[in-house]
């Protein structure tokens, strides 16, 4: 159960969260207290669906259509977020793709499509964000990966563009101290219950120290720390993984 009180009279910005992981660190975040904007590209029904979920919780709610690779859309959709909420306190940067191709079947444009969502959009999102994360000694949570520590081989693409936003975590931290605190939340293997991958599941947790894979909660948890931890914690990479990568 999310203490009510931990997020009370603050802004979070979740991009790309109409479904899976996002949705459920909104739904965490508005828990929590705060008011809750989201993005989403094509899932507008599940966006909207989303909303009036967040809205239950008693904060004030809103989806947003954005790209986050289009440097115009992601502008636009800041200045509206601070304008409809007032603020914007916490960025978490969830917009991403995740594909499985062999190394020699991966094309420039896939290589470039993964780069542009993965690494660019959470520099743009943050970038545009900046006056008003500063103005409330905000916080940016970046979504990472086990993969982009732990090499996959049928991931190269998606591991190198997570690889780099953990660089990117890094160097921002430096780089916006004091003002601003920037985390990276680094899943494993989460169980979002899709039937198409329970065999994968199920011989992947026997792998996992823990002996169960991650759950959208237990990722959501990770998120809610940063958002709410001491401002001295930043450029830090947590993995949510259960063992799995040691």
């Amino acid at each position: 159960m999310t203490d009510k009180r931990l997020l009370s009279g603050k802004t979070v910005l979740v991009t790309g969260a109409a479904k899976r992981l996002g949705r459920a660190i909104a739904l965490a975040a508005a828990a929590a207290g705060a008011n809750v904007a989201i993005t989403y590209r094509t899932s507008a029904r599940e966006a909207r669906a989303l909303v009036a979920e967040l809205a239950n919780h008693d904060v004030e709610a809103l989806a947003i259509r954005c790209d986050v690779t289009d440097e115009k859309n992601v502008s636009e959709m800041i200045k509206e977020v601070a304008s409809e909420l007032g603020a914007i306190d916490v960025l978490v940067n969830n917009a991403a793709i995740y594909e499985t191709i062999d190394f020699e079947k991966i094309t420039v444009a896939e290589w470039d499509d993964i780069f542009a969502t993965n690494t660019r959009g959470p520099f743009l999102v943050s970038r545009e964000a900046l006056p008003y994360l500063k103005k409330r000694r905000g916080r940016i949570v970046n979504m990472g990966s086990l993969g982009g520590l732990r090499p996959w081989a049928s991931h190269a693409h998606y591991c190198s563009s997570k690889a780099a936003l953990h660089m990117l975590t890094q160097a921002m931290a430096k780089s916006l101290a004091p003002d601003i605190a920037v985390n990276t939340v680094a899943p494993g293997m989460i169980d979002l219950g899709e039937k198409s991958a329970t065999a994968f599941m199920k011989k992947m947790a026997k792998q996992t120290p823990m002996l169960r894979n991650g759950t959208a909660a237990d990722v959501a948890a990770a998120v809610m720390f940063f958002a709410a931890a001491p401002h001295f914690i930043t450029g830090q990479i947590m993995l949510v993984d259960g063992g799995l990568g040691l």
